[in-house]
């Protein structure tokens, strides 16, 4: 994929970039390495201030960045906002706890021999984040944010179709007043990756895409005994018990499943609906789903844009022509929206099997699969089948059923009664084909520091006497 930004409300390229050549490259790992042999050295409030700042910058940059991201990738203007928003709320929550998740931990000195005992957490150094096009923005932040507290130096490869945004994230962190090259943006192919993480200048990685792209990432970082962090794809269960208020776990539905214009590792993507409620919820969710307004996603009223890429477009068009030619029915929505641009319309399918596609893939993009269940049982039975397991929702006033589905579902997050999303105060990462590590909270900052153990004997006085008083007993 070339490096440009063309909006998927067109189709229009507006601006190319060129890939950094190998001269640029190396200078930029250099001014990373070095930056990272002092930024180690900061102390937790100056970097505190920092991310306050640039906090601030976001306050100041909402509109411009919002419309950059929209223009990028097709989002709605509305939800590029909020974006930014949560962004800076993540800067400000890690100003405002970080210091105090840096303090040393103390240990049982006494149980050990010690006078002292404790564990320091420090910076590993330069970390590559690897990052996708969906959340431009807010994707990027949960490692920077967390990985500029903790004192390491980051160096982002976006995206190839978010490159403008890419490069805003490095300005921000410039204009917040950071010292020079703590973090840096990479206008790299992906063929160039493995040369960075190779690198032994490059000390850990951490990546949000695909499965095979994790796969790819970690069998590099392993050769190279480097440790990574992978937030992968999703194909999220969203259950519906017979004692849910339908309506609510409706409207939160069509929410769930269509943010982003469907383009969401948590979306929801499989609903799981009880039969005594099944044929109430299906009505209530298709009516809800019908009524979402497609089009331009700078205009206020449009609730759902186009596909950020016109392959994604492909895929997801492929995937529900090859339900429906082998047996799912179409409920609305079905095909793509006759404009310009990379637009499709949102859809639910019914009679959806293990034969189809789309049954154990994940669809990037406004497609909801409908099954009908007998139990709580069986949903979580077919849901744990699926090779991913990141987010994962429950509908339900029952408390034996949310202990079973807490207990019982294969993921990394559990939600009831509510839609899955992410918070700084929550570790967020999945299970299985989803991934490993956590990203945000003290989890996700501590993901790339070196826990170290430091003990402390008593003084050599004090040994001495020690020494000679045991002997005298012998």
């Amino acid at each position: 994929m070339a490096i440009a930004t063309t909006n998927p409300t067109t189709g229009e390229t507006l601006r190319t970039f060129e890939p950094l050549s190998d001269d640029a490259l190396e200078d930029k790992l250099a001014r990373a390495a070095a930056a990272a042999a002092t930024y180690r050295r900061t102390t937790p409030a100056q970097r505190t201030e920092w991310l306050r700042d640039a906090a601030d910058v976001l306050d100041a940059d909402t509109d411009a960045v919002a419309e950059l991201m929209t223009t990028e990738m097709g989002k709605t203007l509305a939800s590029a906002k909020a974006e930014v928003g949560k962004c800076a709320a993540a800067l400000r929550w890690y100003a405002e706890h970080g210091p105090a998740l840096l303090e040393p931990q103390p240990c049982d000195a006494d149980a050990v021999g010690a006078t002292q005992a404790y564990v320091v957490h420090q910076p590993i150094g330069v970390v590559l984040a690897v990052m996708p096009w969906n959340f431009p923005l807010w994707q990027a932040m949960r490692f920077a944010a967390p990985a500029l507290m903790a004192g390491n130096v980051g160096l982002l490869k976006h995206a190839s179709n978010v490159p403008q945004t890419a490069l805003y994230m490095e300005e921000l962190f410039r204009k917040a007043g950071f010292p020079d090259d703590v973090f840096q943006t990479l206008l790299i192919g992906s063929s160039t990756i493995e040369r960075v993480l190779r690198d032994d200048r490059v000390a850990a990685a951490t990546l949000t895409g695909s499965a095979p792209a994790g796969q790819s990432v970690a069998s590099i970082a392993g050769d190279a005994l480097k440790p990574t962090v992978l937030e992968l794809g999703g194909s999220d269960p969203f259950i519906v018990m017979p004692s849910a208020h339908l309506d609510r776990a409706a409207e939160v539905a069509v929410t769930s499943r269509n943010q982003n214009n469907g383009q969401s590792c948590i979306a929801a993507k499989r609903f799981f609906v009880h039969r005594d409620v099944a044929e109430e919820f299906t009505r209530l969710f298709t009516a809800k789903i019908a009524d979402l307004t497609v089009g331009d996603p700078m205009d206020e009223a449009t609730q759902i844009g186009p596909l950020a890429t016109e392959s994604g477009l492909e895929d997801v068009e492929k995937y529900v022509q090859d339900a429906v030619a082998k047996g799912a029915t179409v409920l609305t929505g079905g095909k793509r929206v006759d404009r310009p641009g990379w637009f499709y319309e949102p859809t639910l399918l019914s009679g959806i099997t293990p034969e189809m596609d789309l049954y154990a893939e994940e669809v990037f993009g406004p497609v909801a699969a409908l099954f009908t269940v007998d139990s709580l049982d069986e949903a979580i039975e077919i849901a744990n089948s699926h090779p991913y397991g990141l987010g994962s929702n429950l509908w339900s006033e029952d408390e034996d059923e949310r202990a079973q589905f807490v207990r019982d579902i294969a993921s990394g997050m559990a939600f009831i009664n509510g839609m899955t999303t992410s918070f700084p105060e929550l570790p967020f990462g999945g299970v299985k084909q989803s991934g490993y590590g956590r990203e945000l909270t003290e989890l996700g900052m501590r993901e790339f520091m070196n826990a170290k153990t430091v003990w402390v004997g008593a003084p050599s006085s004090e040994q001495a006497e020690g020494s000679t008083a045991g002997a005298a007993a012998e």
